[in-house]
């Protein structure tokens, strides 16, 4: 019954997104030193959300007036811009903790709103 609320999916796609977003962070800082290596990055899930929602028409059901999915899944890794180091290395350790530090806030925030819904819900059901 309460499978298919928006709320809850969009707050688990965040949540995905975040950790998708994590592990590039992560495999960029473990190629730090790697000759040639091209830092990659995922956009935040603002922007894939919204260039998701202008693009096509969201969808209450799997087929529904030939829509796509409800939520957006499109997010593309593309590579990061950045000055390269002597060996053609583009990663910068020091951008790549402050995308960590924005991740795990994008990632918390997921959370929270998570944590909030099934608040408002167990009220609304009379549970605490």
């Amino acid at each position: 019954m309460y499978h298919s609320l928006d709320l809850f999916q969009t707050a688990g796609a965040m949540a995905r997104h975040a950790g998708a977003r994590q592990a590039v962070v992560a495999r960029n800082i473990a190629n730090a030193d790697t000759p040639d290596f091209q830092a990659q990055t995922i956009a935040p899930f603002k922007d894939v959300y919204q260039d998701h929602s202008a693009a096509q028409m969201r969808v209450t059901r799997p087929g529904h007036l030939g829509g796509g999915d409800a939520m957006p899944s499109g997010s593309r890794q593309m590579t990061a811009v950045g000055e390269p180091s002597p060996n053609g290395n583009t990663v910068s350790v020091e951008d790549q903790m402050l995308h960590s530090i924005e991740v795990g806030r994008e990632h918390n925030r997921a959370l929270a709103i998570y944590r909030h819904a099934m608040t408002v819900l167990r009220t609304s059901l009379g549970r605490s």
